[in-house]
């Protein structure tokens, strides 16, 4: 997009505002013809065809800015989702699902955090979901823990089915929340992933489904039970797609402008669909 004369981005924290500069509207105002005092009215020359296509591009300018203005507010709104849990419970990889539709052949650890997009329509409005994949071990997490819950709209709280020590984690994770100001108005989601691991003949070393809602609904939180493996419509208990339109619906019913963010600066990747 041509940059105009007179538009301008200002960024104030991570929010962006849009101004028109005065040297734009200056020129939308028609200059007067002052005449000499010795002149009379009579004697003044009619404009010349040079004054009026400056006119008019004056008045083409102003309509391009205006319309790129409102090109900008009325762009999707944006929502930050914050995707934490124990280290190798599958965050990556259900990221990936979640942005991609596609189960990555090799991950490593998240050092920091990796950022994914991916844009929906929710009865007829576009919004755009901004996954952040925060590092599970305390030594990769230690310095950008503040940048992780600035302006989050929404967490997703992972787990592994096969690891009980991941679910008992989960009540250190929503303190960590809380002391990061994360009050309960912001939608919180328990998803239990790597569900094609179950075993259905054993009881013991796994999560029941039943423990998993038993928590969820005591911390007011929405329940899945996943796999980031699976491909799409491929396995029964495959809610890949539930959990982005869960998301999508919950957030699109916030009355609050969501906040444009971007990761700190060598903390990120992109994966936009």
């Amino acid at each position: 997009m041509k940059k105009l004369r007179g538009l301008q981005n200002v960024y104030r924290g991570e929010t962006m505002y849009v101004c028109i500069g005065r040297s734009s509207f200056d020129q939308l105002s028609t200059r007067r013809h002052q005449s000499p005092s010795n002149e009379t009215p009579q004697t003044r020359s009619p404009p010349s065809n040079h004054a009026d296509q400056r006119r008019e591009e004056s008045s083409l300018e102003f309509s391009n800015s205006l319309g790129s203005v409102s090109s900008l507010l009325t762009r999707c709104r944006t929502f930050k989702v914050l995707v934490i849990g124990d280290s190798a419970v599958g965050k990556t990889c259900l990221t990936h699902r979640l942005c991609a539709a596609d189960f990555p052949c090799r991950v490593e650890a998240t050092i920091g955090v990796d950022f994914r997009e991916r844009q929906l329509d929710i009865h007829g409005e576009k919004i755009k979901l901004q996954l952040w994949d925060t590092a599970g071990q305390e030594r990769f997490r230690k310095s950008m823990v503040q940048h992780y819950y600035r302006n989050v709209h929404a967490v997703l709280f992972i787990y592994d089915v096969t690891c009980p020590t991941s679910f008992s984690s989960l009540a250190a994770w929503i303190e960590e929340c809380r002391q990061n100001s994360l009050g309960q108005e912001i939608p919180r989601f328990l998803v239990g992933n790597k569900g094609d691991l179950r075993d259905p003949s054993r009881t013991d070393g796994q999560v029941s489904q039943e423990q998993a809602m038993s928590f969820a609904k005591a911390h007011g939180m929405m329940c899945f039970e996943t796999s980031a493996k699976n491909p799409p419509n491929k396995c029964g208990n495959d809610k890949v797609e539930d959990i982005v339109v869960a998301l999508g619906v919950k957030l699109k019913r916030q009355k609050k402008p969501a906040a444009i963010t971007t990761p700190p600066d060598g903390f990120l990747s992109f994966c936009v669909n």
